[in-house]
């Protein structure tokens, strides 16, 4: 199934198993049964990256709360995510996607410019899926600044 050709609300959480925090593994099945939060963010210890994470941070209790588990994805190693996770206290697990597996099933690798230069790398983009793996939310070229308190405003509004 060609993901990219999809609208957000078509997508569904593909078969998947990929490493996370701490040494676990996450796969589809772990998302099932209750709201989840899949936020793609570009790199570790980035202020961007750091702050996004913070905000999901301060508001995890009230997503666990409305049944909602939270989870960031990036092409960072699992390594790197433990120091990131650790460093700011985030009580929700980072996963390690370097092959790409749920960027490309989301459609989250896009040509980006930095300093002149141009490469492939995560667009922030934040879904939300419901119990059985469906799209219901999607935010692309999310800005950081008041992100985390909009998913949860639209998760208390289902």
């Amino acid at each position: 199934m060609d993901f990219a050709a999809m609208t957000d609300q078509q997508l569904r959480l593909p078969a998947f198993n990929l490493p996370a925090t701490p040494d676990q593994q996450i796969t589809d099945q772990t998302l099932l049964g209750q709201y989840a939060i899949l936020y793609f963010y570009p790199k570790d210890n980035t202020p961007g990256c750091s702050q996004q994470g913070q905000d999901f941070r301060d508001l995890y209790n009230e997503f666990q709360q409305l049944n909602c588990q939270i989870f960031g994805v990036s092409k960072d190693s699992l390594k790197q995510h433990q120091n990131f996770k650790e460093k700011y206290a985030f009580p929700f697990e980072l996963i390690s996607d370097p092959d790409e597996v749920l960027c490309q099933a989301f459609n989250v690798i896009k040509l980006k410019k930095n300093f002149g230069k141009e490469y492939m790398g995560i667009e922030r983009s934040t879904f939300l899926l419901n119990e059985t793996g469906q799209v219901v939310a999607s935010w692309r070229k999310v800005r950081v600044p008041q992100h985390a308190q909009d998913v949860l405003t639209l998760l208390k509004r289902i």
